[in-house]
């Protein structure tokens, strides 16, 4: 791929640099040729998409509340669930995390209702670590829920969610419109739900009463503040009092909330790729058409279940349901890989994967995002195959720098859209959300249905520096009010020890790489002192082996730094972030580049990597992206070698 210069020396006198470009070519043309090999017949990228144990048990537990158990696979699952059960005895968040009531409650059930004996060891353990921990009745509103379909416990042990919410104005402290659309599109099946309060059909009538400290029934404090603030002891003062006065509400604006709520599904139901694209949201509007009394004929029912199919990784002794699919964001990324070890723009291989995604382009669809921003013209893409209501503005980021990578003048009027569009999602405070902005009404995370802490999507840092990595690589000067405006948010939201937040990478590695990559591309002066903290910041947290690591534990205050091994996502990271400060040269970047080159692959193909690298939520739900240890090292690696073979310390690109 590269061209190495000649030895003018004696052959057994080397140079460690040239010798060591070698084998990181090496390394870039098995690597590229593996992830070429992976390129679906179409032109795109689909890599297995990881979470825990939470959505393999919570699709047994759809498939017993329908009473259509599927024994075979959900034995798969099984297999799959007893494998990832953490050494406490209770199921983690993430590899080698530390146990969660949560997602063991519903692990427990899973297993139960598949037939595992109550009394084998692994639950045992598992029932042990629960009652230790406090018991199911600790269990997050989520779990509670979906108890209560099974009739586990009252429904008074969840918030009172009244479908009446439709209805409230905008100005209103709770509104639809003003949480994140992940939320939006799980809580409106859940109002339905409350309403209707369907009971699981359970053919088996396998309970967990076992897992409660007491009779859940007697249990009188399921509700609790879920954040500690005064504002959520207010908000479980109006939970009671919606509670008393839920009997008086007439039953004539319940049937036009609900009107309302069932037309936002159906129009939002994106065919089989499911309502928003993500398991919660399509599980419980199955549900919720079953209790409305759908037909299992219905296409409504019908497409939503196959979505749900769809998700499923099945192997021959072990199976898992994916808690959605990320073909855009990996095609994204693939396409930035390759284009950076050299390969031409015009190769079948890159114009098909760039031809899939022009079939992607939401162009028609005005999504909830226009409630913040009416007027401005859709032109996003989402991270899913399709998701037309709701793209966001990472994935849009990513496509457009590498359509931009891939000819600025060929692409000329699909970028126009993008940035227009991504220009106007820019928040008020100088950033940018995923999906939403100015989605910053944080009373909201107070109130007793958000004990998951993730009722809304803020700008943050990581999102923020990919669309201002996209602006300048697209050609804002430093002088341009968008770029001035997100300079001065990246600058705000710095630690005190230099690094970034990475709300959607694990974590101060994910955050501070990507911050340094768009400041970079900005055309900031590297050598300013918040810049060069930062890099300090990725020089302390080097490892041994010349690797970086990060736990996804770093979420938890007091818990930053954690790091159990060196990955291969992390050591990219932060080589990506140094080398975009300038660092190409330095001892640092050589050992962490030693590192991807002599860290273990499958079949010279895609890099070994066991622990989860993203949250979906932190502290709630977290992500392992497969994907991520086969395209990011083999794009750091071709970087190191540009870079060493150019007369530039500094990539051009925003990424």
């Amino acid at each position: 791929m590269f061209d190495t210069p000649p030895i003018t020396e004696s052959p057994e006198i080397h140079d460690p640099k040239w010798e060591l470009l070698g084998r990181v070519d090496q390394t870039v043309e098995e690597a590229r040729a593996w992830l070429l090999e992976k390129q679906r017949d179409d032109g795109h990228w689909a890599f297995e998409f990881e979470s825990d144990a939470t959505i393999p048990s919570e699709y047994i537990l759809l498939n017993h509340f329908l009473g259509d158990p599927k024994e075979e696979l959900e034995a798969k699952i099984g297999n799959y669930l007893r494998e990832i059960q953490g050494g406490h005895g209770g199921w983690p968040l993430f590899h080698d995390g530390d146990f969660d009531m949560s997602a063991s409650v519903k692990a427990y059930y899973a297993l139960k209702m598949i037939g595992d004996d109550p009394e084998s060891d692994h639950m045992i353990r598992a029932r042990n670590a629960i009652l230790a921990n406090g018991g199911a009745e600790r269990a997050n509103v989520f779990t509670r829920i979906l108890l209560a379909l099974y009739q586990q416990v009252p429904w008074r042990a969840v918030p009172v969610m009244r479908v009446e919410a439709f209805l409230l104005p905008k100005w209103a402290p709770f509104h639809m419109d003003k949480v994140s659309y992940w939320t939006r599109t799980v809580m409106t099946p859940l109002l339905v739900l409350y309403s209707f309060k369907p009971k699981a059909k359970n053919l088996r009538d396998v309970h967990i009463r076992e897992l409660f400290t007491s009779p859940p029934e007697s249990i009188k404090d399921y509700m609790r503040n879920p954040t500690g603030h005064w504002m959520g002891s207010i908000f479980l003062g109006v939970d009671k009092i919606a509670r008393a006065i839920e009997p008086l509400i007439p039953k004539r604006i319940e049937k036009r909330a609900m009107s309302k709520a069932v037309n936002f599904i159906e129009e939002r139901l994106n065919g089989t790729e499911g309502l928003g694209g993500i398991f919660p949201a399509i599980a419980f509007s199955i549900i919720a058409f079953e209790a409305m009394g759908y037909s299992r004929d219905d296409p409504a029912f019908v497409s939503q279940r196959q979505a749900i199919e769809d998700l499923m990784i099945e192997e021959e002794n072990r199976a898992y349901c994916q808690p959605c699919l990320s073909p855009v964001w990996d095609t994204g990324l693939a396409l930035h890989a390759l284009l950076e070890t050299g390969m031409d723009p015009e190769s079948p291989e890159v114009t098909k994967a760039i031809d899939w995604l022009y079939e992607r382009e939401i162009t028609d669809v005005v999504g909830d995002w226009a409630k913040q921003r009416p007027g401005l013209a859709p032109g996003g893409w989402a991270f899913q195959y399709r998701n037309d209501h709701y793209p966001d503005v990472d994935d849009t980021a990513v496509v457009a720098m590498a359509l931009h990578r891939s000819g600025p003048k060929k692409h000329a009027e699909t970028l126009e859209r993008t940035r227009v569009w991504v220009e106007g999602m820019q928040s008020e405070n100088g950033g940018w959300g995923a999906f939403d902005a100015d989605n910053t009404h944080y009373h909201l995370n107070h109130i007793p249905f958000a004990d998951h802490g993730a009722m809304l999507d803020p700008p943050t840092a990581d999102v923020s520096a990919r669309c201002l990595g996209m602006m300048t690589q697209m050609g804002y000067e430093l002088d341009h009010p968008s770029v001035v405006r997100a300079i001065a948010y990246l600058k705000m939201e710095q630690e005190q020890d230099g690094s970034w937040f990475g709300r959607w990478g694990t974590n101060y590695v994910y955050g501070t790489w990507s911050a340094l990559s768009a400041l970079n591309a900005a055309g900031e002066d590297m050598n300013q002192p918040y810049i060069r903290k930062a890099v300090d910041y990725l020089i302390s947290f080097q490892r041994e082996d010349g690797g970086w690591g990060e736990d996804c534990a770093t979420y938890w205050k007091d818990r930053k730094g954690e790091s159990k091994e060196s990955t291969p996502s992390h050591t990219s990271w932060a080589v990506l972030g140094l080398m975009a400060a300038g660092e190409a040269e330095t001892d640092c970047v050589r050992r962490g580049i030693e590192y991807l080159v002599n860290a273990p692959r499958e079949a010279d193909g895609k890099w070994i990597e066991k622990f989860h690298n993203a949250p979906g939520f932190p502290k709630v739900f977290y992500l392992k992206y497969h994907g991520y240890s086969a395209y990011f090292p083999l794009w750091t690696l071709a970087r190191y070698s540009n870079l060493q073979r150019s007369n530039s310390k500094f990539p051009q690109y925003g990424l």
